[in-house]
């Protein structure tokens, strides 16, 4: 039942990905997205089993780290990329 929850969650994180970058909320390009999202449930499915940490169901878990991984990562890149251009 776990290899099915963890298949379920990744294809939401694809999901998810997909439908941010059509409907314009981030800029990264479809593979990246899909990159980020893949990453944030992959961390939030691990601290669910190990250590029982949950928000809600598991399909609830990967829609909302997804979401939140493509609208935090992004930001701090684009921070920190003005950081940089700034010390020149």
């Amino acid at each position: 039942m776990v290899l099915f929850t963890f298949f379920g969650s990744i294809f939401i994180a694809v999901v998810v990905a997909i439908l941010f970058e059509r409907m314009g909320i981030t800029r990264n390009g479809y593979a990246m997205s899909i990159l980020i999202a893949l990453g944030a449930v992959v961390v939030l499915f691990f601290l669910r089993s190990l250590f029982h940490l949950r928000i809600g169901s598991p399909g609830l878990d990967a829609i909302i780290g997804a979401s939140a991984a493509l609208i935090l990562i992004p930001m701090g890149a684009a921070r920190g990329r003005g950081r940089r251009n700034r010390r020149r």
